[in-house]
């Protein structure tokens, strides 16, 4: 009878238990979809728990820089521990490497465009710093001083004595700002140039320097909030790019050769060259042809030098009248052709405007035979340069002034860029808004001087550099070759700068280039495309001693990228996303120790 009183009461609390786990479950479910979504006070819970927990602090992580040789040694986890390379490749170029160009022909300057090593060739090492190497000044003290260690070359000193490039003093560079064509300063050119373009309204944002030299032109065109890509190629002019980005301008090692050049259409507001020694009226027209093809409608071309003005010069350029004229005439004819307007000449100096509609003025000439047939005028990645004129969309929006145009919906966008919509365009802003806010409590370094070069690896809508935006730092903005979308042309549309590139293979600098590198969801896109350990390799070398690097991907591959860049003399801490541990997604911040070489490196 005992038993039968008790069966009920048993009966009553496993039902009551089943309830209450059931409960339970239900609620930790819902609060962790709460806190997951990022809406209402979930999220901030999260941030303040996680706040609390110190889970944003990494005490083990010193973003300052020391100038010192401490920490050399590389961390041993049971991982694969990376050796040095010998010191003779502190300097190495892996798409550019001089052994390998002379093996290609040097007609229309192909042997000086890229040639990456073949897969048996790669070096699995990690390139070493110069003896003495220091962290470059800050802004805008390193406009004109460079430290001698750094790159430690003296040819351009004296072979471009006389034009005030570059000055060697005791353990610096000295960088007067000076260039072939404006040896009493690149200031007072730019004031020329600015008599007639306007510089100073916001009409004018991004500009292309072909055959750059050290970059003065682009540094102090700064002064005017204009952001310049600068390239030059890695020829006998030794170390010209890497003195650009050591004195913090944006360069790439780049040539006018054979093929297009890695940019979209219709990227600058304006482009230059000075005394840049590329051979315009040559391919019938075709370098020309692909200025036009980046410059925007209404764009400016600056050409300064030979062959402008041969009648005064033609002697001291040590060329004969025959020859000067007929390369001017011929570069007018094309401009003409390509409806370009002359509206400045003075001295060896010629300015000329595309028209804002050329498009008409091609149809009214009866040119229409000579526009290109393209169904993208964006795809150029190792695409041959083409003797055809790009047409413009038809329907083509005005942009806005900078800085409207950073934040305002690009024209690309609202002419229909397939997967991006204005609400994409939008909550992508929110979203880095918050990233970068994000990155800022963890680096509170970011957005101040110490990082002046920047990269982003997998740039997207450039929203990253935009809520970045610091007259103290420019990014330089990636738009992988394989990405499902093409917005790198809405970068530039924004007022940023960026390149097309294919992280397979080595990034057109040179070693030391950046303070900080910034990768959201790149090895996740080039899982099962290439080797992870190359594209880390790549970012050591591009890396400054002690730069920082943050990372955004998914926890699996990021715990792979954690586990090899131990053996990198990289430190490194994994976070939880700022909506708390249950995202997927996760960030690796992490810290290139410093270390210079000796010559007793390994040899690959």
């Amino acid at each position: 009878m005992r038993g039968s009183r008790m069966n009920p009461d048993r009966r009553t609390r496993s039902i009551m238990s089943i309830v209450i786990v059931m409960g339970l479950c239900c609620f930790f479910y819902i609060l962790g979809a709460w806190q997951k979504s990022g809406t209402g006070r979930g999220d901030s819970i999260a941030l303040r728990v996680t706040k609390e927990t110190d889970c944003t602090i990494l005490p083990n992580l010193h973003f300052e820089t020391h100038h010192s040789m401490g920490g050399v040694n590389p961390l041993i986890m049971n991982n694969k521990v990376f050796k040095p390379c010998h010191i003779r490749y502190r300097d190495y170029t892996p798409c550019q490497d001089q052994n390998r160009a002379m093996t290609f022909p040097r007609e229309n300057m192909t042997y000086r465009e890229r040639h990456c090593p073949a897969e048996n060739e790669k070096l699995h090492c990690l390139i070493p710093a110069p003896k003495g190497y220091v962290t470059p000044f800050a802004w805008p003290k390193s406009r004109e001083y460079v430290p001698y260690a750094n790159a430690p070359y003296k040819s351009l000193t004296v072979e471009k004595a006389v034009q005030n490039w570059i000055q060697h003093q005791g353990d610096v560079f000295h960088f007067p700002g000076g260039g072939t064509m404006f040896p009493n300063g690149a200031s007072s050119y730019i004031d020329e140039l600015a008599s007639v373009i306007p510089l100073t309204d916001g009409t004018i944002r991004t500009a292309l320097d072909t055959g750059c030299g050290v970059a003065s032109w682009g540094a102090y065109l700064m002064d005017r909030n204009i952001l310049t890509m600068s390239f030059a190629p890695r020829d006998s002019h030794e170390a010209q790019v890497q003195f650009a980005l050591e004195r913090g301008v944006p360069a790439v090692i780049g040539v006018l050769g054979t093929m297009k050049l890695p940019y979209p259409s219709r990227s600058f507001d304006m482009a230059h060259c000075s005394r840049c020694l590329i051979p315009w009226k040559s391919n019938d027209g075709m370098y020309m042809m692909e200025v036009d093809r980046v410059l925007r409608p209404g764009g400016y071309w600056i050409l300064s030098g030979p062959p402008i003005n041969w009648k005064k010069y033609y002697k001291t350029w040590q060329r004969s009248k025959q020859d000067s004229e007929e390369e001017q005439n011929r570069i007018e004819n094309i401009a003409e052709m390509l409806c370009w307007n002359k509206i400045y000449e003075k001295e060896n100096t010629v300015i000329w405007q595309k028209k804002a509609n050329s498009n008409a003025c091609h149809n009214k000439n009866g040119r229409t035979s000579k526009m290109c047939n393209v169904q993208d005028a964006d795809d150029i990645w190792y695409k041959k340069m083409e003797t055809c004129i790009t047409p413009i969309p038809e329907g083509a929006q005005q942009l806005q002034k900078f800085p409207q145009r950073l934040f305002a919906v690009p024209p690309r966008i609202l002419e229909g860029t397939p997967g991006v919509t204005e609400e994409v365009y939008e909550e992508d802003k929110k979203l880095w808004k918050k990233h970068v806010d994000t990155y800022k409590r963890v680096n509170k370094l970011i957005g101040k001087s110490r990082y002046r070069n920047i990269m982003d690896m997998n740039a997207g809508l450039g929203s990253f550099a935009a809520v970045l935006d610091s007259p103290g730092s420019w990014v330089m903005n990636v738009v992988p070759t394989i990405s499902e979308r093409n917005t790198l042309g809405i970068i530039y549309e924004r007022g940023l700068i960026g390149i097309y590139h294919d992280w397979c293979e080595a990034f057109s600098t040179y070693p030391r280039t950046y303070d900080l590198i910034h990768a959201s969801g790149v090895f996740s896109l080039y899982e099962n495309k290439c080797d992870l350990e190359d594209i880390l390799l790549e970012m050591d070398r591009i890396l400054r001693p002690e730069g920082a690097v943050i990372l955004r991907d998914n926890v699996e591959v990021l715990n792979k990228v954690r586990s090899t860049v131990t053996g990198m003399r990289w430190k490194s801490k994994l976070l939880d996303h700022e909506e708390g541990p249950l995202v997927p997604e996760k960030l690796l911040i992490a810290l290139k120790t410093y270390w210079v070489g000796s010559k007793e490196g390994s040899s690959p």
